[in-house]
């Protein structure tokens, strides 16, 4: 058996049915984990979403921001985007079986070796606090208040893990660091302002995983989300978003001893323009 960790995908369906193909992937005997992102703004979304329901215990997925924004416009809780390519799965036949699916997706994943994450970890949280806080927020998702939930789900604060947030706060520092964090000060404090690559922000801001005493530092985190980064390793953390919607690549790392990469290019399906 191989488990071969994916990047985002986001709907570009094509790319990963010729990345499978490229590395052999037999679902019968392999696992893949998908970083999150499965769909928006590429071309196949609803192909995407269908494909991934459909391999079972084959595929294990965390949610990624792009598919919190599905569940929140499906549920009311926000608008489709300029951008966005989510409708046919809003509109298909099937949508609420997709949407079930998507809503009972975990937030962080792991095994005894690797750690699964769409975005990052805090540095004040260790694998425990990681844990139950991911718990916390699909006990929320899967559970009766979640079109509550979503209506509360937005916003840039708190952007500080202190210990002492309750309620939908600390749901929404864990939602944010789980989906959304690249950089932070060195006090941990979560910074939305810039996404660029690395070098490109103010002195001030770090990538979350070259965070000086990082509680989390010994564990094996496996992360997509930031694109303009591409693969990237650094302190136990492997990036693997590669950028495959903006023509960049779709990458595979196994999750082995090797970590050995497979990509494939791809032809891009936005540009920062358009």
């Amino acid at each position: 058996m191989s488990i071969y960790a994916i990047g985002d995908i986001q709907g570009c369906y094509d790319d990963l049915l010729r990345l499978l193909n490229k590395i052999n992937f037999d679902e019968g005997i392999d696992q893949l984990w998908f970083v999150g992102d499965l769909v928006n703004r590429g071309p196949k979304s609803l192909e995407t979403l269908r494909f991934i329901k459909a391999l079972g215990d084959a595929a294990i997925t965390v949610l990624g921001n792009h598919d919190l924004h599905l569940l929140a416009v499906a549920y009311n809780a926000s608008s489709v985007r300029a951008k966005d390519t989510i409708r046919p799965i809003l509109e298909a036949e099937d949508k609420q079986e997709l949407l079930d699916w998507l809503r009972h997706r975990p937030l962080f994943h792991y095994s005894d070796n690797f750690c699964l994450v769409h975005a990052g970890l805090p540095p004040q949280w260790d694998f425990a606090t990681a844990k139950q806080m991911a718990l916390k927020v699909e006990s929320e998702l899967r559970g009766d208040n979640y079109l509550k939930f979503f209506k509360s789900m937005y916003g840039n604060e708190p952007n500080y893990w202190n210990g002492k947030l309750k309620g939908i706060e600390e749901l929404r520092f864990a939602v944010n660091c789980f989906t959304r964090m690249r950089f932070c000060d060195e006090q941990g404090r979560l910074d939305f302002k810039y996404s660029g690559k690395l070098g490109s922000q103010p002195k001030h801001l770090k990538p979350w995983f070259d965070l000086p005493n990082r509680k989390n530092s010994h564990l094996k985190i496996i992360f997509g989300h930031w694109s303009a980064i591409g693969y990237h390793y650094s302190h136990n953390s492997h990036a693997i978003d590669s950028g495959c919607l903006w023509g960049g690549q779709l990458t595979a790392l196994k999750l082995d001893i090797k970590m050995e990469r497979f990509s494939v290019d791809c032809e891009g399906y936005r540009t920062p323009n358009r």
